[in-house]
């Protein structure tokens, strides 16, 4: 027997595969969203070692090296045989920032967490790539693990104010050694994590303090069994350690630039040196015995390096040392931030190779050549991107010919005043686009001296300023193999149009924060170009355009001028509006005299130019509030939409295939505008700050935008409803979407990686159903890259969700009364129809068959 119904307490019931809710909330407002309903995370493009985590490698037989790297939460590995090939990427992401790894055999141990009290840390073992284990964490631990040591059976992590010791077979927590009696100099801290261990020295390591003394416990008994004092007291805190080739001998290095190489046993002085200005954080020895002396047969070379410098300072320990050389602005170092310079060197075991890191996002390998021989290094491999947040973004265009139709190169550009050309397929292919031979004339202007910062500065000159605006069309693109004698950038005077024709011309079209100049570049060649293109009013350069042929560039100013340059010639073609011509009256529409301008052109900053894809119509946007098209051949105003004074206009898209415009405006909306017509057809409105960037998506079916709260919104334009929103970890500058549809690339205020996100609309349906924004997620992207990273269908179907096509909560019919369960309100001969199906299907076909005879026509 079914149990009774108390009808006081009945409400409604619950029916079979549907939620219920609340009788006062709507749908629009209920669907809480799990995750971003369209893009899923994929890998971040451009890291190679952004931290300040120092590098570790190890030998693998006698063939080659792997060198690992930290980019945050995760670990790149690169193979030094196969040119600084990426070959792994760990997973899972660990929780928290990896602060400090270690290369041990076929593993690596990676210590993460604890950077703030009450957060969590610990430490994971990976191999070839997975993690394999997790070590015991201790009770009580404060601070994070800032070195790692593996040697024999130990495992051995420094804070700052204590050392912790695992078993290297079983994983578990040993000990942890805490000194006594000594008191804390640097917040708190004792050690500052310089930590190294000797050949034929069991058990035991060396822990440098921040007073300058060295520590040395026996990790098996707990036992503190020597300290070696400073050499004097103001020598200050140990800056780096780092056992010699020589037994017994270390080399100790301290906060005010000094370096002690000292006999552990005696506590000798071996041989005092000094660097610059600069204190050193990093040094290592060369092991092949080679490299010193006049002739380089001989050993005894030490190569040093710090944070707060770009330069290698290579030494001669012979004759009581000297400095052999300086390589100098090996590592570029960022301006206005401490601590931006070189992390980490080290010569590989027994090859006169020496690898070096630094915070520009850069892994570099550097040979030293016997024949002849040279005591400066020259650069072998190197692996490097953007080293300052990302600024512009933008797929390659697909040719007329079809080439780079498959969406794989992506232009970005940065505040490092640099402009990369990345593959979404394999990170090795990543480029930088040449400017010149740059450092080279850095250094024939910078003064003579050991420290860098005059070569840095001199080099900064010698570089386009930051790049704020990107056009581009490969329809002419010069392409690789065809070499363009002369400097880049110099305006040539005689251009050879026949040569040009058959090579093509400039395809790239940039423009830089504070600079009056729009800038060219070729793509094929990945170098800069020949032309720079100077606005008419000489004010700065605010927006770039290309025609869809390839052949004008359009430059918009930030006084509201235009101006039209021919890319094959460089010469200057037309301005919008078009001047007064001999034979045309100069009052007819669009055709001005001085005095007119101001009236008909713009009169604020130009922030969007566009022409369409026939080369009929330009349309360009400002401050001003309004929308101009023009006659693109004669310069003519045709119309104009005024929204002045209701709103500026920020920014401008275009889509060919609908002919389509969108503009992003301060009142915090995006308006479309329909060329054709050139009417507004719709409105989107709900981005909380400044609309940072927008883009149509490639089939012109949404637009996706991204602003200053750090969300991403996609509408749908056919029906005007808002189908996804969610938050990024840090506020998105830029977007970027493929000419496939395959991918979204975001770049963000505090990374100098790309972000990469599949379309999942490609393989399975996407709901248009209005969404109320209440109803958010934090999206968080994995930290991978392209030989490594899962694929593209694995990645769109990771946690997948269903929707239904009226996606949302079904409300519950109003109930007829309280003692009845009322299940559904449609008519009765509806459902009584279920009871005929069979014979309504027997009726439903056709008595014949009619016969349907196709004949050819001529």
């Amino acid at each position: 027997m079914m149990p009774s119904i108390d009808e006081d307490e009945f409400s409604v019931p619950l029916p079979k595969r549907q939620k219920r809710v609340p009788e006062h909330q709507s749908i629009s407002n209920s669907r809480k969203a799990l995750e971003s309903r369209i893009f899923s995370p994929y890998r971040t493009l451009g890291l190679v070692s952004p931290t300040a985590v120092p590098f570790t490698y190890v030998r693998l037989g006698k063939s080659t090296f792997q060198i690992t790297t930290c980019v945050g939460r995760a670990l790149h590995t690169y193979d030094l045989r196969r040119g600084l090939s990426l070959i792994f990427i760990s997973r899972p992401q660990t929780p928290e920032a990896i602060t400090a790894t270690f290369a041990w055999r076929e593993k690596v141990f990676a210590a993460w967490g604890n950077l703030r009290p009450g957060t969590c840390g610990g430490m994971w073992v990976f191999k070839r790539g997975k993690k394999v284990a997790a070590l015991e964490a201790p009770s009580g631990r404060a601070g994070p693990i800032i070195k790692i040591l593996v040697f024999g059976a130990w495992i051995v992590g420094c804070t700052g104010t204590s050392i912790e010791v695992w078993k290297n077979t079983t994983y578990e927590h040993y000990t942890t050694l805490v000194p006594r009696g000594i008191e804390a100099v640097s917040g708190g801290h004792i050690y500052g994590g310089q930590m190294c261990s000797m050949p034929t020295y069991i058990n035991k390591v060396f822990v440098g303090r921040f007073d300058g003394c060295v520590e040395i416990w026996n990790v098996r008994t707990g036992e503190l069994l020597h300290t070696i004092p400073t050499a004097w007291p103001s020598v200050g805190a140990v800056t780096a350690l780092q056992p010699t080739p020589v037994l017994s001998l270390i080399a100790i290095a301290h906060a005010d630039g000094s370096l002690f190489i000292r006999n552990v046993d005696t506590e000798q002085i071996i041989l005092s040196l000094r660097s610059g200005s600069s204190h050193i954080t990093s040094l290592a020895f060369r092991t092949d015995s080679l490299g010193a002396g006049a002739d380089g047969q001989s050993p005894g070379v030490l190569a040093t390096a710090s944070v707060d410098s770009g330069d290698i300072t290579l030494w001669d320990l012979n004759n009581a040392g000297r400095i052999t050389g300086v390589l100098r602005n090996a590592h570029r170092t960022l301006q206005h931030e401490i601590a931006s310079g070189i992390n980490c060197v080290d010569f590989l075991d027994g090859q006169p190779l020496l690898v070096s890191t630094g915070k520009d996002n850069s892994l570099r390998t550097w040979i030293f050549d016997e024949t002849p021989f040279s005591p400066i290094p020259r650069q072998l491999h190197f692996r490097s991107g953007h080293s300052a947040p990302v600024t512009a973004l933008s797929f390659l265009p697909s040719s007329s010919d079809g080439s780079e139709a498959n969406g794989k190169w992506l232009l970005s550009a940065s505040k490092d005043c640099s402009l990369w050309g990345l593959s979404v397929r394999k990170d090795s292919q990543n480029t930088e686009i040449s400017q010149g031979a740059v450092e080279k004339k850095a250094k024939k202007m910078s003064a003579p001296g050991p420290v860098s910062l005059d070569l840095q500065r001199r080099t900064q000159d010698f570089r386009a300023s930051e790049i704020t605006c990107i056009a581009c069309s490969l329809n002419r693109d010069g392409g690789m193999g065809v070499t363009t004698s002369g400097p880049t950038w110099a305006n040539p005077r005689v251009a050879d149009a026949a040569a040009s024709n058959k090579t093509g011309w400039e395809s790239i079209v940039t423009g830089h924060r504070g600079d009056k100049f729009a800038r060219t570049w070729f793509w094929g060649r990945k170098r800069a170009g020949r032309w720079t293109f100077e606005t008419s009013d000489g004010s700065v350069v605010k927006s770039v355009a290309i025609t869809q042929c390839g052949t004008f560039a359009l430059i918009g100013s930030s006084m509201g001028r235009i101006d039209v340059f021919n890319l094959q010639s460089g010469q200057h073609r037309q301005s919008l509006p078009a001047r007064g011509l001999k034979g045309k009256r100069t009052g007819e529409l669009g055709l001005v005299d001085g005095s007119q301008e101001k009236r008909i052109g713009h009169t604020k900053a130009v922030t969007g130019l566009v022409v369409d894809s026939l080369n009929r119509t330009a349309i360009s946007c400002g401050l001003d509030g309004k929308v101009k098209f023009w006659d693109f051949h004669s310069g003519l105003l045709l119309d104009e939409l005024d929204w002045h004074p209701m709103t500026a206009i920020t920014g401008l898209r275009y889509n060919s295939s609908s002919e389509l415009v969108a503009f992003s405006c301060d009142d915090l909306s995006i308006r479309v505008v329909d060329i054709e017509t050139r009417k507004l057809i719709r409105e989107f409105w709900g981005c909380v700050g400044q609309i940072n960037d927008f883009i149509f998506s490639n089939d012109s079916r949404w637009i996706v935008a991204a602003s200053m709260d750090s969300r991403i919104r996609v509408w749908d334009l056919s029906t005007g409803h808002l189908i996804d929103i969610f938050r990024v970890p840090s506020t998105c500058t830029s977007l970027a979407m493929s000419s496939t549809g395959e991918f979204l690339a975001t770049a963000h205020a505090d990374s100098v990686g790309i972000r990469l996100w599949t379309n999942r609309s490609l393989f399975i349906p996407i709901s248009t159903q209005n969404l109320d924004e209440s109803g958010f997620a934090d999206t968080h992207i994995h930290i991978t890259s392209a030989e490594e990273s899962a694929g593209a269908l694995e990645a769109a179907f990771s946690e997948e969700h269903h929707q239904d096509e009226a996606e949302g909560p079904v409300l519950c019919d109003e109930q007829l009364s309280r003692g009845m369960v009322t299940l559904s309100a449609i008519p009765r001969s509806r459902w009584q129809t279920l009871l005929h199906l069979d014979l309504i299907r027997v009726s439903s076909h056709a008595s014949s068959t009619i016969c349907f005879i196709i004949t050819n026509c001529c």
